[in-house]
């Protein structure tokens, strides 16, 4: 039988699962620690070593080929990985060690590529023929879907709004900027925001709840900073790309406002008479990371 393998290589978890063509329900899933502070070697070897495990325990042909999901994106000019918030991947050969380890084909995507892949050829967006996926928590990401495949780009960062700048004065990135979209409207970032108002510290579920209760001037305000940034930010894309869906990720984006009070401030970003991209919750859950790493590599 013919199957699909995807791995999910996030920072503190890896895992696996094995799909048929096509089906949402796995045949085999599993999670393991990542273990990255054990240094790059480690986490190629636990990536190994969890593909071994599967395999044996589930009694499936160990895979020829495997999709893998990864944080940062693998550099189209050097075949290193960049941009990695897991930093010992950085500088490093991800893809090709890969490859050695499993002695399988390994293709490597962002995991906001995969989101997106899964969302629109297995869930919420399926038939939108381009589709950016949104991701946003503890940072900002998106992906791009044309057609049923992944738009990586010339240099390997398709979809990576959340290094377009918002405010030019605004707060150092980690990229080495100020003022990225990650700078305002990520989870850290909104609740820095609150602190500074408010001299409290609250994690983000408590401050949109007090700003629900229309008692927390402060709370209200980092809510609508949140709606009111999200549009103008996310107008670029839809200006640029002009997707047929986009899709909402992550904790962030979960945030009920974004639908309404998110999606009108982003109609009076857009260059047109209305806004017609409909704005769609995900249907995968946390399985769309790691389903579409196993859609990178579809059979016929």
């Amino acid at each position: 039988m013919s199957v699909l393998w995807g791995i999910d290589l996030g920072g503190t978890k890896i895992e696996a699962v094995v799909l048929e063509p096509g089906e949402l329900t796995p045949l085999a899933r599993k999670r393991i620690p990542t273990e990255a502070s054990g240094g790059y070697r480690r986490v190629v070897a636990r990536i190994a070593q969890l593909v071994a495990e599967v395999s044996a325990e589930h009694g499936i042909e160990y895979p020829k080929q495997i999709g893998i999901g990864t944080p940062g994106a693998v550099d189209p000019a050097t075949g290193l990985l960049k941009n990695s918030n897991t930093t010992c991947l950085n500088g490093m050969p991800l893809q090709q060690d890969l490859c050695d380890a499993l002695g399988a084909e390994v293709i490597c995507a962002n995991d906001a590529n995969c989101f997106a892949l899964a969302e629109a050829t297995l869930g919420a967006a399926v038939g939108y023929p381009t589709v950016f996926g949104v991701i946003m928590g503890t940072g900002v990401g998106g992906g791009i879907v044309v057609s049923g495949q992944v738009l990586a780009g010339c240099q390997g960062i398709a979809g990576e709004w959340g290094h377009t700048i918002l405010e030019p004065d605004g707060e150092p990135c980690y990229c080495g900027r100020r003022g990225c979209v990650e700078t305002v409207i990520s989870g850290p970032a909104l609740e820095r925001f609150y602190t500074e108002r408010s001299g409290e510290a609250l994690g983000l579920r408590e401050i949109f709840s007090r700003a629900r209760s229309g008692q927390d001037a402060a709370a209200e305000l980092t809510l609508r900073r949140l709606c009111e940034e999200f549009g103008h930010a996310l107008a670029q894309v839809v200006n640029i790309l002009d997707p047929h869906a986009i899709v909402l990720g992550g904790g962030v984006g979960a945030v009920p406002e974004l639908m309404s009070a998110g999606s009108n401030e982003l109609s009076k970003w857009v260059f047109n008479d209305r806004l017609r991209t409909p704005l769609l919750a995900p249907k995968l859950g946390d399985s769309a990371g790691v389903f579409g790493a196993a859609m990178l590599y579809r059979l016929p």
